[in-house]
């Protein structure tokens, strides 16, 4: 291991949690600690309180019409997985439509579905990583039931035109469900201003705890549709999601949020200097640098780089004091090229040379500076030992 000072920059796997947080969670865990089903002593009816102001407070932070609309579940997989699975909608209506470069979580509950009968239309994506709303509309039938179509992109960035996506759904009766995931806290998101049904997000994405999440299911559009629960077992969450509340986890989500949303413009500001500094330092001082995602419709932290004629786990192994990432961290166990470079079109040569790089909150500009002088050094010293470097194109 290298002697220097650790650098994180994998923001988008996870975060380290603020110690305001923090803070705000340790008296749920020591003195407060009651189960916030419990209804018939002051213990309980303490955590439950928690739990309430929690659930307004995330309600609030992302345009909820009532704090009845958040569900609370252990993180944003659960989340996705109860929004597709348990979506039961009268009639034949059994078609779903999502983009190819979701998060697996969808992806994988969306093969689930097929395997059920239900069919699955999955989008294509141009080479910025957005869906073409055109081909959305034509997609659209009437046996379609739902669309699910991510805020954020976790491997390249780039934001979709949300609004619109609601709109082409509100206008043609078919529930929208998006994995904001990667987006909320970082950049504005609105469930009533962009029409969307369902959201599924995490608290530890944005400088909160891991192991809490939530769905946000719209209370004025679900009406007459049934979301049948994943987990059994006492009918927590209005019947939708049973078992013991994470209390202080779901405080420490609230607080996470509040100062995420609080802090957001200037934050986001940071990163995009942060980051555009990296990738200048980078391209200038290496031939073969291509940026992936979409130009200005992206995460403000978030930069993925296809380094041409090398490979990119050789590159982190090199870079042994910096944490990033060659793909997404629920894939990372995955050898073949990542889904999403592939549908952007990156070559597999491309697509298996290149690196997230996660910039947050903690992270400084001489951290910055360090790293991109690193990969430079590296970068080149991995081509001087591949004969007839920098070929790669697609």
């Amino acid at each position: 291991m290298n002697s220097e000072k650790l650098i994180y920059l994998d923001n988008n796997a996870t975060t380290r949690v603020d110690s305001r947080v923090v803070d705000a969670m340790l008296p749920y865990f020591t003195h407060d600690f009651g189960n916030a089903a419990s209804t018939s002593h002051a213990f309980g009816w303490r955590a439950s309180s928690a739990v309430e102001g929690a659930r307004a407070s995330i309600a609030e932070a992302i345009g909820a019409r009532s704090e009845q609309e958040i569900v609370f579940t252990s993180g944003a997989t659960e989340s996705i997985n109860l929004a597709i699975k348990g979506l039961r909608v009268p009639g034949r209506r059994q078609h779903v439509i999502t983009s190819q470069i979701e998060h697996k979580a969808v992806l994988d509950s969306c093969k689930r579905l097929e395997s059920e009968g239900v069919a699955v239309t999955y989008l294509p994506v141009d080479a910025t990583g957005l869906i073409d709303l055109g081909q959305l509309v034509e997609a659209i039938t009437g046996e379609t039931c739902l669309v699910s179509i991510m805020l954020a992109n976790n491997e390249i960035g780039t934001v979709q035109d949300i609004t619109a996506i609601g709109q082409i759904c509100r206008d043609r009766s078919v529930l929208f469900h998006t994995d904001a995931t990667q987006g909320v806290g970082k950049i504005p998101f609105s469930v009533s201003e962009m029409t969307v049904d369902m959201a599924s997000f995490t608290a530890h994405k944005l400088y909160g705890p891991k192991g809490v999440g939530a769905l946000y299911v719209s209370s004025e559009t679900i009406q007459g549709r049934r979301l049948a629960a994943q987990i059994d077992g006492g009918g927590h969450e209005r019947g939708r999601r049973s078992g013991t509340l994470n209390v202080p986890g779901i405080v420490g989500f609230a607080t996470a949020l509040e100062i995420c949303v609080a802090e957001m413009q200037t934050e986001a500001e940071r990163l995009r200097f942060l980051r555009d500094e990296l990738y200048d330092t980078l391209a200038a001082g290496l031939d073969g640098v291509r940026r992936n995602g979409h130009p200005t419709r992206s995460l403000p932290g978030l930069l993925n780089i296809s380094f041409t004629s090398i490979d990119a786990d050789s590159l982190l192994f090199a870079l042994d004091n910096i944490a990033l990432s060659s793909g997404s961290a629920c894939t990372s166990a995955d050898i073949a090229p990542s889904h999403v470079l592939k549908a952007i079109g990156l070559s597999d040569g491309l697509a298996q040379a290149s690196v997230r790089f996660g910039i947050g909150r903690f992270n400084t500009e001489s951290e910055i500076e360090s790293t991109s002088e690193r990969c430079v050094i590296e970068v080149k010293s991995l081509r001087s030992m591949t004969p007839g470097a920098l070929p790669i194109q697609g």
